[in-house]
């Protein structure tokens, strides 16, 4: 069975309760998204889910799956995933939203990720300090931070027993080298639960959208062995540039062109020195805090690095 056809028979096996659809139709739609339009499987699948979940009229968290792999903090590192996760309360945070019962941090022996609880699930409160198992929870990224979502389908079992929670940040420091692609001011989508960058004004699951503009780095340290990838989010951007989110829109705006943005953080950063400190995610390391260190012995040397990459 080719990865098509697999992919077609796991999104039919989580429609059939909601929707009378082939297997052969599910997969026509995944083989137009993938041999005419190029689109790599993973977001072809959601495309087709989403497809489907408009068609059926409800949510994507009430699309319950069996079989969830079982994963640690640590290991989440893709959005759009149905797992288990046996971990403590940390903490429990106020709730900016109606929407949202419970929102807080979740630990285990591999580190801490965040967690979100929808008041629509009619789940029970979690309590600071308990340890619970959660079972059918969905997986979601924001600014290159993973989180897990509580849905009306989830299963919260409360365990009598204890988890030493792991710290899961590191620090790198280095010359600032590069600023890549993708920094500056950029624009995410606006759907809710979704906050993918936008490329050429499109969302990979939700097509072309209005976007919402942000602020991020991803840069690279040197530090003259390795080279360290990094991710500022809008806070720790605005910390270290001094640019506003406002503010960069208007420069943009002034200018007619967005790149200017990122343009004038290079000028200003490129050859300093950095210390971040945050957690790692795939190859990133997210910055929590950032610090200015010394100047580098040889300058001069970095910036021509810098400059050719």
């Amino acid at each position: 069975m080719s990865d098509i056809q697999q992919t077609a028979q796991q999104l039919h096996d989580q429609f059939s309760e909601h929707l009378d659809v082939d297997v052969e139709e599910i997969e026509e739609r995944l083989e137009q998204y993938v041999d005419e339009y190029k689109i790599p499987l993973d977001e072809a699948r959601r495309s087709v889910e989403s497809h489907y979940l408009d068609e059926a009229g409800i949510d994507r968290d009430e699309l319950g799956r069996g079989g969830n792999p079982t994963v640690q903090a640590a290991d989440v590192d893709a959005p759009d995933e149905w797992v288990d996760i046996t971990a403590k309360v940390v903490e429990l945070w106020e709730p900016r939203s109606d929407s949202v019962a419970q929102v807080g941090l979740l630990g285990d022996e591999s580190g801490t990720i965040k967690f979100t609880k929808w008041a629509a699930s009619d789940l029970d409160e979690l309590e600071e300090g308990q340890v619970y198992r959660l079972g059918n929870v969905v997986t979601d990224e924001y600014q290159g931070r993973y989180s897990v979502k509580l849905n009306r389908t989830t299963t919260i079992t409360e365990l009598e027993e204890d988890i030493e929670v792991g710290n899961d940040e590191t620090s790198v420091e280095g010359a600032l080298v590069d600023i890549q692609s993708g920094s500056g001011l950029i624009k995410r989508c606006p759907h809710e639960d979704c906050t993918r960058v936008l490329q050429n004004g499109r969302c990979s699951e939700h097509g072309e959208v209005e976007g919402e503009f942000d602020l991020r780095i991803k840069g690279v340290l040197d530090d003259g062995e390795d080279v360290h990838e990094v991710i500022l989010n809008e806070e720790a951007t605005e910390a270290l540039t001094g640019i506003s989110l406002e503010e960069a829109k208007q420069q943009a705006m002034d200018a007619l062109d967005t790149t200017v943005v990122a343009d004038e953080m290079r000028e200003m950063l490129l050859g300093q020195y950095y210390r971040v400190t945050g957690p790692t995610l795939g190859r990133y390391v997210l910055a929590n805090e950032v610090e200015e260190l010394s100047e580098p012995t040889d300058a001069e040397s970095v910036l021509i690095k810098a400059r050719s990459m």
